[in-house]
């Protein structure tokens, strides 16, 4: 019966012409990221790697990978994470909280953090191997004392803009493709206010780490998925010239 089978698709296939064929030519074909596409790469900064005062598990390994996707885009937009002493999403500015503890502020609820990504400190300052040439942007968030900021595109009161849809918008750019850290946090906002926006949005997981705290990995996945937001790896990009 297996033979017969067997047989019977090796027929069907010669008849379509698909005979001798490799797999690979079944493979989904590559992203190649048009000149209304841009890459956001987002708070690849000190502050967010080993060493820095909000380390991400594996921070620095993203840094390679978004160099070479680079290539790959026309448009580039780079986010930095810029505090100011005592912000009120740092765990310090709240006597008798820990971070990574979580309090109700005026916009509702907050994760609090160690102090990091101080204005102006070398902790805040982007990762000195990230090599952008063509970026052409940066978009500063968090610098509001009273307001902590995730999203590229909107603060964490869900109403104060950053501006970067309107630059994108200006631009001609429909899509966008969100990378850095942390894949929980800024990334997960950033793409989600994307989508929010109108853009069409891709996460480039393996050019993201996270955090993962109390299980908001997982739950930030199954949010952008249900938005429409789309998962794929760098390796699914077609690389540029």
């Amino acid at each position: 019966m297996h033979n017969t089978h067997r047989r019977t698709f090796l027929q069907s296939a010669a008849a379509l012409g698909l005979a001798g064929l490799s797999a690979p030519l079944f493979a989904a074909a590559k992203i190649r990221p048009a000149a209304n596409a841009a890459l956001i790469v987002v708070d690849v900064q000190n502050c967010f790697v080993d060493g820095g005062t909000l380390p991400v598990k594996g921070g620095a390994e993203v840094v390679p990978v978004i160099n070479k996707l680079s290539s790959a885009f026309e448009n580039i937009v780079v986010t930095q994470d810029w505090h100011t002493q005592g912000h009120a999403s740092f765990a310090s500015a709240h006597p008798g909280q820990k971070p990574f503890s979580s309090v109700k502020l005026a916009y509702g609820n907050q994760v609090l953090w160690p102090d990091h990504c101080v204005q102006g400190t070398e902790d805040a300052a982007l990762h000195k191997d990230l090599k952008l040439p063509t970026a052409q942007v940066i978009i500063r968030k968090g610098f509001r004392k009273g307001i902590d900021s995730y999203s590229a595109f909107e603060e964490a009161d869900r109403k104060t803009a950053t501006g970067l849809a309107g630059y994108l918008k200006q631009r001609g750019i429909k899509t966008v493709f969100v990378s850095g850290l942390a894949t929980d946090f800024c990334v997960a906002w950033t793409a989600l206010d994307a989508r929010k926006a109108g853009f069409e949005a891709y996460v480039i997981e393996d050019a993201t780490r996270a955090i993962d705290l109390n299980g908001s990995l997982a739950k930030a996945w199954k949010e952008m998925a249900a938005k429409g937001v789309k998962r794929i790896q760098s390796t699914d990009i077609e690389a540029g010239a």
